[in-house]
Formats: structure tokens, sequence, C-alpha cells
């Protein structure tokens, strides 16, 4: 796969199994914005109170959306912060054999099929899951392989299986109906029918490049991780992981803690839309890594002043964290900027 930027060598990882295990995981399509640090600063926190190690993965699959440099300024804002790590840098990119070897598995467990729709064609016998614009594949191209049977190109008993390359098709989990569980540290038990939800999703890209929801599993399982701290707009893609991890024989028993996350004014996740949001974007204004943890530790449910990260650290505590989303207000702004 020809690299979207010129990354640095992976750290080699070696871990001790017996050590519960998390992950620091930016994405280098954009810079790191206060909603991403609070979730990377408590689970740095949880990290560090609980004696799990952390390994630091960038997720650069997302194809033209990697910006060049962003990987570095990602790692160099959170040591900034004071967020250290115990692993890495390592970089999904560099794991493409593993992938290889999923899709193998699920493609030779009849798992998975080729799907060659649009998605023009998709929206018109779909409609969007609310909020997040998703759309549900109504099974096209699954139906139609049912009623012609096994004699379609790429099926396990006469073809070849899928290659990690650019193809007019996709590849999507055979996906059952009914509702499935888990239980999460915070949130309690979520419950979700992912075939009403958004029917089978696809594993393996047109480009030729695992979904991010099977680079997640493959990745958290080759690194050892046990324990999966992230923002509660994910809650409905564990639903999707747990599936995948039980369709390859993985161990389903990780741990997941969804927080609340940070929005904007109007409610919407923090983006570009709700102004400069960027940790580099305040520390080239001047701001202290001080004053920048104060607002995340208020957000956190503690008293809003600057603060250093080890204070943050031994004064935060899960249980006495808000439940509900936290918004970003102009306020919010002025304080960092010293603006009464």
């Amino acid at each position: 796969m020809k690299e979207a930027f010129e990354r640095p060598p992976t750290t080699p990882v070696s871990h001790d199994p017996n050590i519960p295990r998390t992950r620091l995981a930016p994405s280098p399509t954009g810079a790191l914005h206060l909603g991403n640090a609070r979730t990377f600063l408590i689970n740095w926190a949880l990290a560090r109170q609980f004696d799990w190690q952390i390994l630091l993965r960038i997720d650069d699959l997302d194809g033209p959306r990697v910006k060049a440099g962003a990987d570095r300024q990602a790692i160099d804002d959170l040591a900034w912060l004071g967020i250290d790590w115990d692993d890495g840098p390592v970089y999904e990119s560099a794991c493409l054999p593993a992938y290889r070897e999923a899709i193998d598995r699920l493609w030779t467990g009849h798992e998975i099929y080729a799907c060659a729709c649009t998605r023009a064609e998709i929206e018109l016998a779909s409609a969007p899951h609310a909020g997040d614009h998703e759309l549900r594949y109504p099974g096209t191209c699954r139906e139609a392989r049912q009623t012609s049977g096994p004699s379609d190109a790429g099926d396990p008993d006469c073809g070849s299986p899928p290659e990690l390359a650019p193809s007019d098709r996709c590849w999507r989990l055979h996906c059952p109906r009914g509702l499935a569980t888990f239980e999460d540290q915070l949130l309690g038990r979520q419950e979700c029918d992912v075939q009403e939800q958004v029917g089978d999703f696809v594993v393996l890209t047109k480009a030729g490049l695992p979904s991010y929801q099977l680079a997640t599993v493959v990745d958290d399982r080759l690194h050892g991780i046990t324990d999966i701290v992230r923002g509660d707009d994910l809650v409905d893609s564990t639903f999707r992981q747990l599936l995948i991890r039980e369709r390859l024989g993985y161990d389903n028993s990780l741990r997941y803690w969804h927080l609340p996350i940070v929005v904007g004014e109007d409610g919407r996740r923090l983006a570009k839309r709700h102004g400069d949001s960027r940790i580099s974007h305040y520390r080239e204004l001047g701001v202290p890594p001080q004053r920048v943890l104060g607002l995340l530790r208020s957000w956190c449910g503690g008293e809003r002043r600057p603060c250093e990260i080890d204070w943050f650290r031994e004064s935060f505590q899960i249980a006495s964290l808000p439940r509900e989303r936290v918004t970003m207000t102009v306020a919010d702004h002025h304080w960092l900027l010293g603006i009464r």
C-alpha cells in the first residue's frame, strides 16, 4: 500500500499478557482537539491509576483523508499535555498481514460476501440512521447471491479470497437479526440490533483496505488490549466489533469504557464548524498546558483552575465523571485565553 505520509519507524511492541492494557489511538486525518484530548486524558489517568500499560497506536488507514504530519502533531500535542505511554507508536498501515489473515479467515468461514452496490443505489433503498447519516444496507447483494447460488465470483466454494487491493466491490459481514448486548463500565447494559440498525456492514472497502471496524478488532487482539476507553459516539461500533471478534474466534472479554463526548453549542460532536478547538491552536496562542488541563479537568466534574497533569491523575475519579455530554462554550474559549 502506498503510504499517505512518511511515518517514523514503528516502535517494537512487547507486553506482559498478564498486565491489563489500553491504547491511545489518534487518527492523522486531522488535528487533536479539546474533545479528543479529554478522552485521551481520562484514558491515561485510568491506566496510571489502575496500573494498565498504554500503547500509542496511529489509526492511519483512512486513505486520502490522512494528512501529512498529523501523526507527529498528535504525538507532540499529547506529550505537551504530559500524557505518556509505555509502547509505540505503532501504525495500522504496518499491520496489513494481520488484516489479510483475518479477511482470509472470514472468507473461508463463509462469513463475508462481495458487494458491488454504490452509495447511490443504497440510498435509494435505505434511510440514514438517526443522528449520524449512516445508511442501512438492505442486503441487495446478499439476496442476489443466495438466489443465484454459489457460482458468483468470489464465493468461497469456487473463487479466490478478496485481495487487499482496489476493486469495484467491497466485502460485507453476514449480520444476524436480534438484540446483542454488552456491559459498559460506565453506561451499564447496552443493547442493539445491528442488522436492523446498519445491516450487513463493510469489513473490506473498495479501496482494498480493512474497514475501521475490522482494523480495530485485529489491532486490539494483536496488541493485547484489554480495556478500551473512548467516546460514547462509538457505542454502536462496539456491537459490530464484538460480532467480528466472535466470527474470528477471538476472546470477547474486553472491558469497554464509553465516555460522554464533548459537543458544540449546537449539540453536535465538536468539530471545525464550532471554531478552532485544536490543541495546537491554543499552543500557538501561548496558552500553557496547565490551563488546558484545567479546562479538561472541569469537564470531568472538577474545579476549573490551572493544574499539573500529576494533580489531574491523583484527583481524577471516574465515579465522579458527569454522565451527560459536555458542551464547549465561548466562555470556555475565553477562559483558556484569560479573557473575563
